[in-house]
């Protein structure tokens, strides 16, 4: 009878035992939970996105602990950060071995919160960096005053938690045909690296069609390798050399002669990394561009010193341009804008840094110099120059504008095509034709000049009208200064690409003519974008 109440005794202390064993772990529970959120709250303040999206969640984790959600999206985000080299990324800035030794080492709750912060900041890193570059332009090239089309941080996270982790990070990257067609040259261009690069450079002088020798046969192995020739044993400069020559010379830029010149065998000598390093620029550039560029646009590449047309990713019009001069006040800046008309037998309205830089001294010494423009008043009226003292003004004090009025000799020609901007930049015609010709064409004063204006005028007006030239022709022939609006203004982008791929396969090349992509690529270099060594 004894043993019924120790029964009853030892009955009620194992359940209060087990009511205190489960007190005691949800109590544990709760303070690692609370723990876990106060350091994610603390973390994310650093951060006021970060902070926003944690504080609407409760502080509560999307990427750590053993939910398959969560699971899910670690194991895409480390998929995803394993993949940056082949973008042209700094690898260092997401290391994925140190990224999993600091996600094992975190045991304690606090210091798990604070990963889960860490996550997401590199997730906001990758994002930025994938989808609008790792650099910001201006602050790289100062002409370049392209506004990055950056995605809003707080809402990349909010639309990342409604989709499929992989597929969302696969999506970030720029869609763009040019892109990934540079990604393809960058994995192919790697790959040379490892093979060797194409050889030893060439010690020649110039080359002609018709030598014969060890000159010859070097600059034979060296088109073999880069894929400008098929295998031979020839030791003379024949014709297939010569047409190597030209392919080679068509896709940099060079006159197409079929020479090896000092020129052209400056650029044949050209080493693999240098060019994957010019590919590498071209896909940080494309990244700054990330954004729809229109189905009709006009693309302005100034280092190919050429203005296009673009339909749908393929060249409709193209033609030869002449660019800003290599000055530090006369080169072309970069930006996008859009087109909204033009003017047919326009007038020049000098811009001031060229009517008190240049005009003003010569006036100063003869004031019938520069006597094709005028003298224009604060009320718009023309003003004799015998009435001026040229010597009382200076740059600061220079009452005058100065204009040239429409007609043949006109420094713009008989057309401008505005897209209105505070960069006062334009494409225009020109009466000085013989700069097209050359291979560098930098000598504006900035804006774009074209060789076959018209043509492009045609192009741009064929849109409205059934007879654009008939359209043009009969503004042109009032000798009426008279603006054209378009119907369907274009996007108009001034870039700068020393390397670009075509619509059919491959990758051209151009000179560094302002040095801007050297510049980018020091800077990528800082940001620890690495390649490969590579010999020639």
């Amino acid at each position: 009878m004894r043993l019924f109440p120790i029964n009853r005794y030892c009955a009620s202390s194992v359940a209060i035992s087990l009511i205190a064993v489960i007190f005691l772990t949800a109590s544990a529970v709760q303070a690692q939970v609370t723990a876990f959120r106060q350091a994610v709250a603390e973390t994310a303040a650093l951060d006021e996105d970060l902070a926003a999206f944690y504080r609407a969640r409760d502080f509560d984790g999307i990427w750590t602990g053993t939910t398959p959600e969560a699971q899910l999206r670690r194991n895409a985000l480390l998929g995803a950060l394993s993949t940056v080299a082949a973008h042209g990324l700094p690898e260092a800035r997401y290391d994925t071995d140190t990224i999993i030794a600091q996600l094992r080492a975190a045991r304690s709750p606090a210091d798990q919160g604070r990963m889960e912060v860490e996550l997401s900041r590199l997730f906001l890193q990758y994002a930025r960096d994938v989808q609008t570059g790792v650099l910001t332009p201006g602050d790289v090239i100062a002409l370049n005053f392209r506004e990055v089309p950056l995605r809003p941080r707080l809402a990349t996270l909010q639309r990342f938690m409604l989709a499929a982790p992989a597929t969302f990070l696969r999506s970030l990257p720029p869609t763009s045909p040019e892109y990934v067609r540079l990604m393809r040259e960058k994995l192919q261009l790697e790959a040379l690296i490892a093979q060797g690069g194409w050889g030893p450079v060439l010690a020649a002088g110039a080359i002609e069609p018709g030598a014969e020798g060890a000159a010859v046969i070097a600059l034979r192995n060296r088109l073999i390798a880069m894929g400008y020739l098929e295998r031979s044993v020839t030791r003379a400069y024949d014709d297939s050399i010569t047409a190597a020559v030209e392919v080679f010379q068509a896709e940099h830029g060079l006159e197409v002669d079929g020479v090896a010149g000092q020129g052209t065998l400056d650029e044949i000598n050209v080493p693999v990394s240098t060019r994957l390093q010019a590919v590498i620029v071209a896909m940080e550039r494309e990244r700054w561009i990330n954004m729809p560029l229109g189905e009709r646009h006009v693309w302005v590449n100034l280092a190919d010193f050429t203005a296009k047309i673009v339909d749908q990713d393929r060249v409709t019009f193209r033609t030869r341009s002449v660019i800003g001069a290599n000055a530090s006040d006369r080169q072309s800046p970069e930006f996008s804008d859009v087109m909204e008309f033009m003017v047919i037998n326009p007038s020049w309205s000098v811009p001031r840094s060229i009517a008190t830089r240049e005009y003003l001294p010569s006036m100063q010494r003869n004031p019938g110099a520069a006597g094709h423009l005028q003298l224009i008043d604060s009320a718009g009226r023309i003003v004799s120059r015998a009435n001026v003292n040229f010597g009382a003004y200076t740059a600061s004090n220079f009452p005058f504008a100065m204009r040239q009025a429409p007609g043949a000799g006109n420094a713009l020609g008989a057309v401008k095509f505005m897209f209105p901007n505070t960069h006062n930049i334009y494409l225009h015609d020109t009466p000085s034709r013989d700069l097209f010709a050359r291979e560098i064409r930098a000598f504006s004063h900035g804006c774009i000049r074209l060789n076959d204006p018209r043509d492009f005028a045609y192009a741009l007006l064929a849109r409205q009208t059934d007879d654009p030239q008939g359209e043009f022709a009969r503004h042109l022939n009032t000798g009426a200064e008279t603006r054209v609006d378009l119907d369907v203004p274009i996007p108009v982008h001034l870039d700068y690409r020393t390397a670009f791929t075509t619509v059919t396969g491959g990758i051209e090349f151009r000179r560094d003519v302002y040095g801007r992509d050297a510049a980018i690529w020091a800077a990528l270099a800082a940001q620890g974008v690495e390649i490969a060594a590579v010999q020639g």
